[in-house]
């Protein structure tokens, strides 16, 4: 469901270019930079969670997320539940995050390629070699580090909670 809320980028966003020019100058100031990923559709305390604990890998967290196209290629037809400007404003109220960057790719690996964080942190059960671009942290000697899923939340159980 789209509201009528303006089509506008929230302060810590930035397209891929200046998100790239951003990434730089922090790694050029000697901070440590943290990217993580995913859909961030219907904020909850396992996105706080995890968020929270990748910023404490670093000293600037990037979040990359996933356009409402690249949301509805891998969720379905009825996500994402908030529309794209809802989302980022929302995200980019969050005190862990620094900046906010949106790809809508199926997978954030073209983005690693381009902002070569330090450290990439995904959420799950995954092995660190396993998750997307994985390769390309090995190549330039970046860290993968994992968080575990916070069992009980998420965005599908929320919406399946709804719809009951």
């Amino acid at each position: 469901m789209e509201h009528n809320v303006p089509n506008i980028n929230p302060p810590k966003f930035a397209d891929w270019d200046q998100a790239w020019h951003q990434v730089v100058a922090w790694q050029q100031q000697g901070l440590r930079v943290v990217l993580t990923n995913g859909c961030y559709d219907l904020l909850h305390y396992g996105h706080i969670y995890l968020l929270t604990k990748a910023k404490n890998l670093g000293d600037k967290l990037v979040l990359a997320v996933n356009s409402p196209e690249s949301i509805r290629r891998l969720k379905g037809p009825s996500r994402p539940i908030l529309d794209r400007t809802s989302r980022l404003f929302i995200l980019s109220a969050l005190e862990p995050v620094d900046l906010l960057v949106e790809f809508s790719q199926d997978t954030p690996l073209d983005l690693i390629r381009i902002l070569k964080p330090d450290v990439l942190v995904k959420g799950g059960d995954y092995l660190p070699d396993t998750i997307v671009g994985s390769e390309v942290m090995a190549e330039y000697g970046g860290q993968v580090v994992v968080i575990p899923y916070q069992e009980g939340f998420s965005t599908t159980g929320i919406a399946e909670k709804l719809n009951k």
